[in-house]
């Protein structure tokens, strides 16, 4: 081959290359490339304003930035048109000279006068604005946001559904289409779809309390004006009110590692009634995972859970420190609680003793049963190191 050749076959790659470069981007460009639509709670196609608002705070929000545009934009306008006018009108070219002005008293406090009054006019609705973003009292729900590499934990610890606590990660089918590298065919909400969302009541003050385990996260929700950083070793608060219902997707927006564009945020709004059955149906999950006999318990929680089951059902025969009554025996010191056999206080438990003296309690669950014995044998003098598993109380119950 020539070197002329050579220069053709060169210049050939070279432009085919550009084409294809060119086709690519512009593929980039156009929406059907990726054959998506507006996400109803989230970002719009080709979306270039503020989402729409839907709480009374994003709405201030928005009217705040539309009112400081407005300003700016004035004052862009009088500034640059004021120096434009000034540089055609006083050219050298129609004959005019520069020369030296004394500067008017009136001048002087002008620029400095208007814009204080521009920032203090920009300042006060700003200010009112942040003071509202910031007073979360009077809350109806509380809920601790906690930021983790690469999920989120929510945490209801006040109002309607407290104790209930799940963690939310990017849904595994939207994982799964990032691993393959195709972007052809993707859901409207990908990469901001979650397996268990934020669910909340319509029209209730929400208090979100952030925090990390790692490193900065930031939780961040646009449609409600709310966007607060969870910060390791800090607690930061925030709040939010929906007034409407629906799917509502957002981000972690702190850039926190490799994986911080899987860690979206979504929060589900439904109506009382519905939040209501929710709450009841976690109840009921977190109830049944809790009594599940074949969950293995570490001592302190058993001791916990156990301390409830005896102050509830045996404080009252056997008292609270354990030393009985009369004919009621003692727990503290007790052989039958001391001894390593579990089996035998088991059958105590199931059967009852002394024709009802000591009454049966088949009625309460392997795992209250399980506590109770692990209380009693770790509580007051005894200090066995004793634990109790339901599924031990599991297999002797039906002997």
């Amino acid at each position: 081959m020539t070197l002329g050749q050579k220069s053709q076959s060169h210049w050939r790659a070279v432009r085919t290359a550009l084409a294809t470069g060119i086709a690519s981007f512009a593929a980039l460009l156009t929406t059907a490339a990726y054959a998506v639509n507006d996400l109803p709670g989230g970002p719009a196609v080709n979306g270039i304003n503020l989402q729409p608002a839907a709480s009374k705070i994003a709405e201030e929000l928005h009217w705040l930035n539309y009112f400081i545009l407005t300003i700016c934009v004035v004052i862009f306008v009088v500034v640059f048109g004021v120096m434009f006018y000034s540089i055609l009108k006083h050219r050298r070219s129609v004959g005019h000279e520069a020369k030296e002005i004394s500067e008017p008293l009136w001048v002087e406090l002008g620029w400095t006068i208007v814009p204080f009054l521009i920032v203090i006019g920009m300042a006060l609705p700003a200010t009112k604005v942040l003071v509202a973003q910031k007073d979360t009292s009077n809350a109806d729900i509380t809920v601790k946001v906690t930021g983790m590499q690469w999920k989120w934990g929510y945490d209801y610890i006040k109002g309607e559904g407290e104790g209930i606590g799940f963690l939310s990660t990017l849904d595994p089918s939207h994982r799964a289409l990032a691993n393959t590298g195709d972007h052809t065919n993707l859901p409207d909400d990908y990469l901001l779809k979650v397996d268990n969302p934020l669910v909340v009541p319509v029209g209730k003050k929400i208090r979100v309390i952030t925090t990390a385990t790692d490193v900065i996260h930031s939780w961040y929700v646009p449609r409600f004006g709310i966007k607060q950083d969870a910060v390791p070793g800090f607690v930061r608060d925030n709040w939010f009110k929906a007034e409407q219902t629906g799917l509502f997707s957002g981000a972690c927006t702190e850039l926190c590692g490799k994986e911080h564009a899987f860690m979206p945020v979504q929060v589900k709004v439904v109506t009382a009634e519905e939040y209501t059955a929710w709450v009841n149906e976690q109840q009921k999950a977190m109830a049944a995972l809790a009594d599940d006999p074949n969950k293995t318990w570490e001592m302190a929680a058993l001791v916990k859970r156990g301390a409830e089951v005896y102050a509830a059902n045996c404080a009252a025969c056997h008292q609270a420190n354990g030393k009985g009554a009369g004919p009621i025996k003692p727990l503290d010191g007790s052989a039958i609680v001391l001894n390593a056999d579990a089996a035998i206080m088991t059958d105590v438990l199931l059967k009852g003793r002394a024709n009802g003296a000591m009454p049966a309690w088949s009625s309460l669950s392997d795992t209250e049963l399980a506590a109770v014995m692990t209380y009693t044998k770790n509580t007051w003098s005894n200090r066995t190191g004793q634990t109790v598993q339901p599924k031990a109380v599991m297999a002797l119950r039906g002997k």
